[in-house]
């Protein structure tokens, strides 16, 4: 087990918590970073680029002149792609872009991105991210205090809405509870701040997705 530890809003040292080394603290497999991100940015395609075919566009379906006899090349129809506002050969249409990688790829990936937040000493654990009231100019004086710069991800339970509302408004940061986390919005990020509750809460999640993984 890990030993990590647990800080107050304040930075002050106020225990440890014990996390699993399967999670925080496992190999870095940089290259299923590449898989699930990949897979994550396909999926928010909308997928709805289209062109109209001859059948969709408007215009007679009429034969133009006869097929013998006039000199003239055959034509059946002034929607073919040939004439001004006929319709599109080969062009886009509708798809669906997302797919999912592997169960095996999803977890390790996380577990991956945790890890290397763990292990580069960008990862910070707080007792409790209790605010007294929703006020953005509070949260960023909270992070300044535990030395959070740049980018945050904080994670905590879906519950807080203090924090939740308080943080929404930050440009470059973001509050996921842990059912949320995800390997694209963690790496987009420079620190991760999580609760105690929430961290114990994230390990439970990832063990039991590789209990699920034993189980097929």
């Amino acid at each position: 087990m890990a030993k990590i530890d647990v800080f107050n809003l304040k930075r002050e040292k106020v225990g440890t918590i014990d996390l699993s080394d399967e999670v925080f603290a496992t190999e870095v497999k940089e290259q299923l970073f590449y898989e699930v991100v990949k897979a994550q940015l396909a999926s928010r395609r909308a997928g709805t680029s289209a062109t109209k075919e001859r059948s969709a566009v408007s215009g007679s379906s009429k034969k133009l002149y006869k097929q013998k006899g006039t000199g003239r090349a055959r034509h059946g129809s002034i929607r073919a792609p040939i004439y001004v506002g006929g319709g599109s050969v080969h062009g886009p249409m509708p798809r669906d872009w997302s797919y999912r990688p592997p169960a095996k790829v999803r977890n390790g990936a996380l577990k991956s991105a945790l890890s290397k937040f763990a292990k580069e000493g960008r990862m910070l654990v707080v007792d409790d991210f209790t605010l007294s009231e929703v006020k953005t100019k509070n949260v960023l004086s909270t992070l300044t205090t535990l030395k959070a710069v740049k980018k945050v991800m904080v994670v905590d339970s879906s519950d807080n809405q203090n924090l939740k509302l308080s943080i929404r408004n930050c440009k470059d940061h973001q509050f996921l509870p842990p059912e949320g986390v995800n390997v694209f919005d963690l790496l987009r990020h420079d620190t991760l701040i999580v609760s105690k509750a929430a961290a114990k809460l994230l390990e439970a999640r990832c063990l039991k997705a590789k209990g699920e993984e034993a189980a097929k």
